[in-house]
């Protein structure tokens, strides 16, 4: 059985290896990559999945601004080859984005596969106004506003780390 939980300090090897896993060093180097280095991932909305006490699947979020608006950058996503087709990656993040709504945030952003993606609300037409601080597909760049609000005061502008 699979259980979902915030993530600890602890786990932070097994996450690492798992996304190393998923991604390799191509992660590195990616233009999402750019925002979250140097920053911490928001620990009351980064989760892990377990199966019994093996690490199998992790999501995170982090703090970026939108233009001049706060938003959060959902990943990386990510679960273990042995534990797909379980609706694990489908579980972590409808809770990572339950959790970001109790929280009062308001979009959530990343870059990803639209067809994937789209399922959970996010749109590439809802990032126009935005670009990141390097090369990305724009059919890849996703926008999910988390309240009606937020949808009708679309952010415009670069997307950088919080601290900027």
């Amino acid at each position: 059985m699979v259980t979902l939980l915030t993530e600890r300090a602890e786990h932070g090897p097994a996450v690492e290896r798992l996304v190393d896993a998923a991604f390799g060093e191509a992660r590195w180097h990616k233009t999402c990559q750019r925002l979250r280095d140097g920053q911490k991932p928001i620990a009351a909305l980064s989760l892990v999945a377990l199966d019994g006490e093996a690490l199998v699947g992790t999501v995170r979020l982090w703090a970026v601004k939108a233009g001049r608006r706060r938003a959060l950058l959902l990943g990386p996503l990510a679960v273990d080859g042995r534990a797909r087709d379980r609706g694990i990656g489908t579980a972590l993040i409808e809770e990572a984005l339950r959790r970001a709504d109790a929280a009062g945030e308001d979009i959530v952003l990343l870059v990803g596969d639209a067809p994937y993606y789209g399922r959970f609300g996010f749109l590439a037409e809802a990032a126009k106004g935005l670009w990141l601080p390097g090369p990305v597909e724009r059919d890849r760049f996703l926008v999910r506003s988390l309240r009606a609000s937020a949808a009708n005061d679309a952010a415009t502008g670069p997307v950088l780390p919080a601290a900027a």
